[in-house]
């Protein structure tokens, strides 16, 4: 079964086709961010947050992999050619911050690990990923993949919570705010990391786009009355309690920076905040400038 939801279907028009020329104004290149700093500058942690920021970007460059993989079936089923362009520069872009985490990985954490004279780490063995982490990357992988053999409303939507609005709009939006907060340079304890957090801004940006795309179609799909609201509050409900246990366990009440408590906190606000913007019918979508915004 096929669903025609959207009716842009003139390249070059609409907010997928805004998203789209964003992401290619805004274009970077993980290669092109200097790690000498942080090359330097990382040796100042002690062991506790040495293990604690590589746990943090295992995490990340995990969930990087598995979103660039995952994206596809949506490219499949989106019929509108603005939606397509737009989800072509998601994928892109999910691949480049995964090159991003590995790069940071390699050039800084294993050589930092061999400085310590600890055996190198791989960031995708199974320690660093606790349950919640595990079982919230296997439903996203599934409720992408059902797109390809059940296309309805309540199949994208799903797929929308699932990837767009908890994935990136609130686990992966906390994470970029505690590593920021903390590497800035203001956290008495902890080094100024200048490439782990220029290159977390651009990640951040980029995402700012994805989180309003899936949104946007979310709120579609409810005013059109395809969906509830109610399906939307129950489908994040169940994913956002995996969240909540992810950032307890992966943050630190007692290491220097973001801690636990706050967190937990800014992972709740943004789930209120984004389940009001979509539902509420006056609650307007943030425009692309300021979904790229690293000011909130």
């Amino acid at each position: 079964m096929t669903v025609h939801i959207d009716g842009e279907r003139t390249p070059g028009e609409g907010r997928s086709y805004r998203y789209f020329r964003n992401a290619v104004e805004r274009h970077w290149d993980p290669h092109d961010i200097d790690l000498s700093e942080d090359r330097v500058r990382i040796a100042r942690l002690d062991d506790r947050s040495f293990d604690q920021l590589r746990r943090t970007l295992a995490l990340f460059g995990a969930g990087e992999e598995a979103v660039t993989e995952d994206l596809a079936p949506l490219a499949v089923v989106l019929e509108d050619v603005n939606d397509q362009m737009f989800v072509a520069s998601q994928t892109y872009e999910e691949a480049k911050h995964a090159d991003f985490f590995d790069r940071y990985w390699t050039r800084v954490i294993d050589e930092e690990a061999h400085a310590r004279g600890n055996d190198p780490a791989d960031p995708t063995d199974d320690r660093w990923f606790g349950e919640d982490y595990v079982e919230l990357f296997d439903r996203t992988e599934a409720a992408m993949e059902r797109l390809l053999t059940e296309d309805t409303p309540e199949t994208r939507a799903a797929a929308y919570c699932h990837y767009h609005l908890v994935v990136e709009g609130v686990l992966a939006q906390t994470g970029y705010y505690g590593v920021q907060n903390s590497f800035s340079g203001e956290v008495e304890g902890l080094p100024r990391l200048p490439g782990l957090v220029e290159g977390f801004s651009k990640v951040r940006a980029d995402e700012g786009r994805h989180v309003g795309f899936g949104m946007a179609k979310l709120k579609d799909l409810v005013q059109s009355g395809a969906i509830t609201a109610e399906f939307i509050s129950e489908t994040v409900g169940e994913l956002v309690e995996l969240t909540q246990g992810i950032v307890a366990t992966a943050s630190d009440e007692d290491a220097p920076g973001a801690n636990t408590e706050e967190m937990v906190a800014y992972a709740a606000e943004k789930h209120r905040q984004r389940m009001r913007q979509i539902t509420e019918a006056d609650a307007e979508i943030p425009d692309v400038e300021r979904l790229v915004a690293l000011d909130d």
